[in-house]
């Protein structure tokens, strides 16, 4: 990838972030050993389930948005800009999909770099010209750079168990008072760790796509692309039907900008920055890229 000077101040967010999860999920462990729980076992249920859903993460969400790999025959400008893109980005050609869909939105996912997909929807490439589409396509390769599916799954870990504790051991009820006081305390405790860590990640992500907003701009030499492109997108997004974005929620962090129905209560927990943040931290790119 072409390098230049690192937004610090960015980084600096991400390591704080990453410290704070840190530091909850080392008192979620001492709360719940301290009260004799079998954490060993709790954790390794809970990494056995995230570990199928990090291994198998292209699969599930191919399926879930209903894409379809295309080859270079049946899309071959789409396959030579991601092409031309990965030769930027110093990646491997991941595998292209297509969604048929009328909301408006790209993703990429995948384990690693040599198990990643970028996939588009039809009206994606229906509604941005080619400059537009190649600064999505960057964003997204830029998240597979970054290994972006990896960070937050692993970041995702100890808040997975919070859940899973949250969700069953109320139904748990103990032989004697004691044991029933310790049940509460855990679960209580799962539910603060649950609620801090579901923000703390969310900040992440937020963050994440900065930066993938960052690679884009790096990879093509034109922030302004991508800025068209976020605007276009988000113009759209409140011309789409209620029902096409409710079927798109579920997947709204993968995508470059969140599919969200008004009366969802998703947009208060949004994974990505508002539109007018990522456009400013766009422009004050440009600004530094002229200075270079």
């Amino acid at each position: 990838m072409k390098k230049w000077q690192r937004d610090r101040g960015l980084a600096a967010r991400m390591f704080l972030t990453m410290f704070l999860l840190g530091m909850v999920y080392i008192t979620f462990i001492a709360v719940l050993s301290y009260l004799r729980f079998p954490t060993v076992s709790i954790m390794f249920i809970a990494g056995i389930m995230l570990f199928a859903q990090y291994y198998f993460s292209d699969k599930m969400v191919l399926y879930s948005t209903g894409a379809r790999v295309v080859s270079e025959s049946e899309a071959p400008q789409l396959h030579e800009t991601v092409s031309r893109l990965c030769i930027e980005a110093d990646l491997p050609k991941p595998r292209v999909a297509i969604v048929e869909s009328n909301v408006p939105n790209a993703f990429a996912t995948g384990r690693s770099p040599g198990k990643a997909v970028v996939a588009v929807t039809t009206s994606l490439m229906q509604r941005l010209n080619q400059n537009e589409l190649t600064a999505v396509l960057a964003h997204e390769l830029t998240h597979v750079k970054n290994r972006d599916v990896m960070v937050l799954t692993i970041a995702s870990f100890f808040s997975t168990i919070a859940f899973f504790l949250v969700r069953y051991l109320i139904f748990f009820g103990g032989g004697n008072r004691r044991e029933g006081g310790q049940i509460m305390l855990a679960w209580i405790a799962s539910i603060v760790v649950w609620i801090i860590s579901s923000l703390l990640i969310r900040a992440l992500s937020r963050y994440r796509e900065f930066a993938a907003d960052r690679g884009a701009a790096v990879i093509t030499g034109h922030p302004s692309h991508l800025v068209s492109a976020l605007q276009k997108i988000s113009g759209v997004m409140s011309r789409v039907p209620t029902d096409d974005l409710r079927k798109a929620e579920g997947m709204n962090a993968f995508y470059i900008i969140p599919a969200i129905s008004r009366s969802s209560i998703m947009a208060l927990f949004s994974t990505h920055p508002s539109l007018e943040k990522r456009v400013a931290a766009l422009e004050k790119i440009s600004r530094q890229m002229e200075m270079v």
